[in-house]
């Protein structure tokens, strides 16, 4: 409004001062007079000026309305030059808020039938005076129009840029907590089921075989020790992820198969009998196929210890050519169909008090797998036990679907 005001202000006295020029004989030579403008022609003015006011809401439209008050202070053959500023202001605002082809058109449109009101009744003679500044001003109102449209972009696509860049952050972050609870789930689940076996059998150890009993507080204490060192390794992750500082040396490698001996030297010590067999050429992996196949391992072995009873247990390893085939089978029994169907349905609608041991350790399988792009399947083999059999590429992929199980299979770890 403030910008319509004093452009209309400036338009209506230079209008003014045009017909009312102090040395008129220094512009009208050459038989041409100075023409007489009425008070009243200022009205025109004055309209399409106020016109302007509503040029971001309605540019076409004040465009034209602009240029008609021009066009009808033209015909009469009054001076026009600081009218035709008015349609010109215009042309920006609609070279701002439409495409480039769209404003040229419109710029040439309106340059055309300005050149044809002036040259109708020039009183400087039909191309003097104005004629040739009209496409000038309109040309150059285009490009204003145009940069300012440019600028506009280039500082809404930056504003896009940033809001993309800190949802990408956030999503990070989301899945570093996700990881970082994973990595939380197995490490505790794996140690507390080692020592919960092995505390069931030192109690019942103790009175009778105290030396059968010390070799399950060992298996224990060994368990323990292993569980905090990998606690202590996530949580240094914790420590140090908003700290200046460097971080720290790590001083375990990355859980990987590297690490698969440990781990069912562990299993084995908390009464497990697990058989590994290993396959084709060994050779690195993907740290996120190498983690996961580990993890794997780890959580099905667990669920092994937690709910297989009296079992055997057997792990093959096998380095394809293009994927690694991770598979855990074990010889226990698992739940009833009965508590696998309740587990089932507790886990999947909410309820109050679902079986304990069902459901996020699945999860976490599946969710292991689908982060190297691999696929997984978990549930009952046709000869009994269980078995969770993992294929990982080894070139990594997007994220694959995790396989769908039956519900008993779902529920039975």
């Amino acid at each position: 409004m403030a910008v319509a005001v004093v452009i209309t202000v400036i338009a209506v006295l230079g209008s003014y001062g045009e017909a009312h020029p102090a040395t008129p004989d220094a512009y009208f030579t050459g038989g041409h007079h100075l023409p007489h403008t009425p008070a009243a022609a200022q009205l025109l003015i004055v309209l399409g000026g106020a016109a302007l006011a509503w040029r971001q809401r309605y540019p076409r439209l004040v465009v034209c309305v602009a240029t008609a008050a021009t066009v009808a202070y033209s015909l009469p053959g009054w001076v026009n030059g600081v009218a035709l500023l008015l349609p010109a202001v215009g042309l920006v605002t609609v070279a701002t808020k439409f495409p480039v082809r769209q404003s040229v058109t419109w710029a040439l449109a309106v340059t055309i039938v300005l050149m044809a009101a002036t040259a109708a009744n020039n009183p400087l003679g039909r191309y003097s005076g104005g004629f040739w500044i009209i496409p000038a001003n309109d040309a150059v109102a285009l490009f204003v129009g145009i940069a300012i449209a440019n600028r506009t972009y280039v500082h809404s696509a930056r504003m896009q840029a940033a809001r993309q860049a800190a949802l990408d952050a956030q999503r990070r972050v989301e899945e570093e907590r996700l990881r970082i609870a994973r990595e939380l789930h197995d490490v505790v689940a794996h140690t507390m089921a080692t020592i919960t076996v092995q505390a069931a059998a030192a109690t019942q150890l103790l009175r009778d075989r105290p030396d059968e009993a010390a070799e399950s507080l060992k298996a224990i204490r060994a368990a323990s020790k292993d569980g905090l060192r990998e606690l202590r390794a996530i949580l240094d992750v914790l420590r140090t992820a908003d700290s200046a500082e460097d971080p720290a040396d790590p001083t375990q490698p990355t859980p990987g198969l590297s690490r698969l001996d440990d781990l069912l030297t562990g299993v084995r010590a908390a009464g497990l009998p697990v058989r590994v067999t290993v396959t084709g050429q060994r050779r690195d992996l993907p740290t996120v196929t190498d983690l996961s196949a580990f993890r794997i391992i780890q959580e099905a072995l667990t669920n092994t210890l937690r709910h297989a009873g009296p079992a055997t247990a057997a792990v093959t390893v096998d380095y394809g050519e293009a994927a690694l085939r991770v598979e855990v089978t074990d010889t226990g029994h698992g739940f009833s169909d009965s508590a696998a169907e309740a587990a089932y349905a507790a886990y999947f609608t909410g309820a109050a008090n679902p079986v304990p041991t069902a459901g996020h350790g699945l999860r976490g399988m599946r969710e292991r797998a689908a982060a190297a792009g691999g696929t997984i399947d978990i549930g009952v083999p046709p000869a009994g036990g269980f078995r969770v059999v993992a294929t990982l590429p080894l070139d990594i992929q997007p994220a694959a679907k995790p396989a769908v199980t039956t519900p008993t299979q779902e529920a039975a770890r």
